[in-house]
């Protein structure tokens, strides 16, 4: 049942990094402050090496714009919340750390 409720604020529009998909629904199901997920487009990187983070870095008209990196790629996150880039950035580590 709660990953039914995540699911439905997770848009997928593009594919997802592999291991992002669990990290971004337990986001979603563990803050009620975060209205949606709306991943962006993976683009190679050098620097995207080991388990996945994920960098808040600019704010949009309704939330956040974040960065995951992992398995030799970048992908844009952009983040519909009410939450301040500290608590935002908090609650990913918590999601990041909760395997």
């Amino acid at each position: 049942m709660r990953s039914r409720t995540a699911q439905g604020r997770l848009k997928v529009e593009h594919s997802i990094l592999e291991g992002l998909r669990p990290v971004l629904e337990r986001l979603l199901a563990d803050n009620a402050e975060v209205r949606s997920v709306i991943p962006g487009v993976i683009r190679p990187v050098r620097q995207a090496k080991g388990k996945i983070k994920i960098r808040v870095t600019v704010p949009t008209t309704n939330g956040w714009k974040a960065i995951a990196l992992a398995a030799g790629a970048r992908q844009e996150l952009f983040i519909s919340t009410t939450l301040g880039k500290e608590d935002l950035a908090s609650a990913l580590e918590r999601a990041l750390n909760a395997d």
